[in-house]
């Protein structure tokens, strides 16, 4: 079990389908692994136990006919970030406002990555509406950080991330990203997080997402795995078949590519360790043949984009404001003064400046985030303005990427700080380039081997 539990998820649905591992058991040993963690982790907004079971059952009865499986990822388990409608079941989107909320549909992503063919086993935490980067809701106790439960897993899709990270809850699970909320868990929880370029996949937010800043993705110990989910997103071919970005990702890339690197911030300083630990995966890619030259970074600061996270965050129908929590209270309240042609304008701006920023680059190297996870509670008795401005500051180097709609990923970079934390490295693609930046990713992993490295809580 232990095999089974460090193993990735595209592996597990290659041994159900050959039928040297049940669909029923694993799922069975994994609910048996939530239920002993969900209490401190608090992974998990919603499950669903008998909705999976008979899902596995179906499986498992398809491979004793000899019928093939549809999908990369059948039986495997997985679940929906608490922000996407998954029919019969509730979406809270870490919000008292939504605590009755329920739907009879599937979101599009939904029905998207039910193709895959996983057993979906519930629903994982958000912060509310997906708007900090950790996740301490109203709802539950906060969502804590598997390698240390004195610190947050991050957010938006912290609960992702948890799960994925204590091993043997979930392999890969489901991701949405508006200024780093993939990225940033990734990087606290020492995960593979990928965001696809603006345009990839199907616009899934429509008038909610005017600026078209968030997109889908997952985090995952292998990247293989986030390819998989992605692949299903985007609605291609599957299981690495012909023009399936999973089989398109395999080549390696030609030596050569400019590389920049950035280990500085206008919004906050960079710990030195994680410093160290972008510089580390700079000489690597140096001993690939890669070119690599520092530069410094782009201007603009959090008050100069406030106003269009202000504008993202009022967009949601909310039936209650009242029952919101503060922040999300004063950033609603802030965007209610900010029209859509201010938040455009500024967004432009943002993606001018990032876009000429990164240049004739190929890559951009950077910290995901500029210091490690905070602790739980760290922004629990600021005002709203205080505790967002601080929280905002763990999105340094993400959250302009999502106004210039370029792909990104953050890889594990190793450990650091007093309390050897997680910290990850970003990854910056050209627009569009999203196959090489998967490519580079796969190399990376090979390389670093950061797939060895797992949580002293799950070791235990």
């Amino acid at each position: 079990m232990t095999e089974i539990a460090q193993a990735g998820a595209l592996e597990l649905a290659a041994q159900i389908r050959s039928g040297t591992l049940s669909a029923v058991e694993l799922l069975d040993w994994q609910q048996a692994r939530i239920d002993q963690h969900q209490p401190q982790l608090q992974a998990f907004a919603e499950r669903f136990r008998r909705r999976s079971l008979r899902h596995a059952r179906r499986v498992d009865a398809a491979v004793a006919r000899g019928q093939p499986l549809p999908g990369a990822l059948a039986g495997v388990p997985f679940a929906i970030k608490d922000l996407d409608l998954v029919a019969f079941a509730g979406t809270r989107a870490g919000s008292r406002a939504y605590r009755y909320g329920w739907s009879p549909v599937d979101a599009p992503a939904v029905k998207l990555l039910r193709r895959t063919g996983a057993t979906l086993v519930g629903k994982t935490t958000t912060s509310e509406l997906g708007l900090m980067p950790v996740v301490e809701t109203d709802l539950q106790p906060p969502t804590v950080n598997p390698w240390n439960p004195a610190f947050s897993a991050g957010g938006s899709s912290g609960g992702a991330a948890a799960a994925v990270a204590m091993g043997g809850l979930l392999s890969v699970a489901h991701a949405s990203d508006g200024g780093g909320s993939i990225r940033i868990p990734a990087a606290f929880c020492h995960l593979y997080g990928y965001k696809a370029s603006r345009g990839l996949m199907p616009d899934f937010y429509g008038r909610l997402d005017e600026m078209k800043m968030a997109v889908m993705g997952a985090v995952a110990h292998r990247v293989e795995d986030c390819i998989a989910v992605v692949d299903a997103l985007c609605g291609r071919p599957q299981a690495g078949q012909p023009g399936s970005l999973l089989a398109l990702s395999q080549t390696p890339l030609p030596a050569g590519l400019k590389i920049r690197v950035c280990l500085r911030s206008n919004v906050a300083e960079v710990h030195p360790d994680i410093a160290a630990g972008v510089r580390a995966v700079a000489r690597l890619l140096a001993d690939m043949g890669h070119h690599l030259d520092e530069i410094e970074p782009p201007s603009g600061d959090i008050d100069e984009f406030l106003p269009i996270y202000q504008r993202l965050s009022s967009r949601a129908f909310s039936p209650s404001e009242a029952a919101m929590q503060p922040i999300t209270r004063w950033l609603r309240e802030g965007g209610r003064q900010v029209s859509a042609q201010q938040a455009s304008d500024l967004a432009r701006s943002f993606q001018d400046r990032v876009l000429t920023w990164f240049g004739d680059a190929d890559f951009m190297l950077s910290p995901t985030t500029p210091g490690f996870a905070p602790k739980v509670g760290a922004y629990t008795d600021l005002d709203p303005r205080a505790g967002f401005l601080a929280a905002a500051q763990i999105g340094a180097f993400t959250a302009a990427i999502n106004t210039s709609g370029q792909p990104a990923a953050s890889l594990p970079g190793g450990l650091g700080g007093p309390d050897q934390l997680p910290f990850g490295v970003h990854l910056v693609g050209k627009p569009g380039a999203d196959l090489d930046l998967l490519r580079l990713s796969r190399s990376l992993e090979e390389a670093m081997a950061w797939t060895q490295r797992r949580s002293p809580v799950f070791l235990a």
